[in-house]
């Protein structure tokens, strides 16, 4: 039953199936919505809690846990290849992946309920530098993460402790985000 709140709750975020743009939203000649300025909200309120247990599946199938990447700052994007927002901010994300690659892990965990089945074919459409798929098909991660908005985006520091997140989407090659990365990065 949980696993279906948590989807109602994700589609009721992010729907993709809207009947048309909303304010701040135009569409493009080849039929996809762009977000003209994506404004996700900056959250500080879980400031110094620790990063979940929840096992997701690395690239190659291997488990892992976000702790696994402790050592160096960590940002986690949880999308869903359905999802426009994320799949609009993709590639800032694997642009600031590569911008900051000594400095700060980036990673993107799926959170498509029928796993690699839908997101390696749609990954492999994709020419991303850096991103690599991560997945988690039982939407957990994003109830320890106590959001029901996708994408979510959580900024660990190098001990695995929560500094930010921005629930909805950003132009992580902006402005905005540049501040709160220099600020989180100590730059």
């Amino acid at each position: 039953m949980a696993p279906l709140l948590g989807m109602a709750l994700i589609l009721g975020g992010c729907d993709k199936q809207s009947p048309a743009p909303v304010q701040g939203e135009a569409e493009s000649a080849n039929g996809v919505t762009e977000v003209a300025e994506p404004t996700g909200t900056l959250d500080i309120s879980h400031r110094g809690e620790p990063m979940p247990a929840t096992p997701i599946e690395g690239p190659k199938g291997e488990p892992l846990t976000l702790a696994s990447f402790k050592g160096k700052p960590l940002l986690v994007n949880l999308w869903a290849t359905w999802c426009g927002p994320c799949v609009a901010e993709m590639p800032t994300l694997d642009a600031l992946a590569d911008r900051e690659k000594a400095r700060l892990q980036v990673i993107v965990v799926s959170q498509d309920m029928k796993g690699r089945a839908i997101v390696d074919p749609w990954w492999a459409k994709r020419n991303f530098k850096l991103l690599k798929p991560y997945v988690e098909a039982n939407t957990q991660l994003l109830g320890d993460f106590k959001s029901d908005v996708l994408p979510t985006t959580v900024m660990f520091d190098a001990d695995g402790k929560e500094v930010w997140r921005v629930v909805g989407s950003m132009d992580w090659d902006g402005p905005r985000a540049n501040t709160l990365l220099a600020d989180a990065l100590g730059k």
